[in-house]
């Protein structure tokens, strides 16, 4: 069950990722204008995930400290796909992203597969 929720997960990444490039190029402009925001959402998403999130991430947060980087990501991602007229596809990004987490965290893992040491 645990490697499920993981690949989800990497999915759920994947699609984030997307979902922000999208959200960039159906800005209003020119052709370049939204390539080139298309293109920085994507890298400023790389870039929160990479340092904060991702499991070689040199200066990766535990948990729950990492929440924040991720509601970053899957939360502008579910934003751009509801502002780009796509709200169902939108709500139901931001729910699976929202269960998947709960799920890992129910399953004793974190975003990388590690175990959760039990709080005192």
């Amino acid at each position: 069950m645990k490697a499920l929720a993981l690949t989800l997960r990497f999915l759920l990444e994947l699609v984030a990722l997307a979902a922000l490039g999208y959200g960039g190029w159906s800005i209003p402009s020119p052709v370049w204008p939204s390539a080139l925001l298309a293109a920085a959402y994507v890298a400023v998403g790389i870039a929160v995930w990479s340092r904060w999130v991702a499991p070689r991430a040199k200066h990766k947060l535990p948990d729950p400290q990492r929440l924040l980087p991720e509601w970053l990501v899957f939360g502008g991602a579910t934003a751009a796909l509801i502002a780009t007229g796509h709200w169902p596809l939108g709500v139901a990004f931001g729910a699976l992203a929202a269960l998947d987490r709960v799920a890992l965290w129910r399953l004793g893992a974190d975003t990388d597969g590690g175990s959760i040491s039990p709080t005192p």
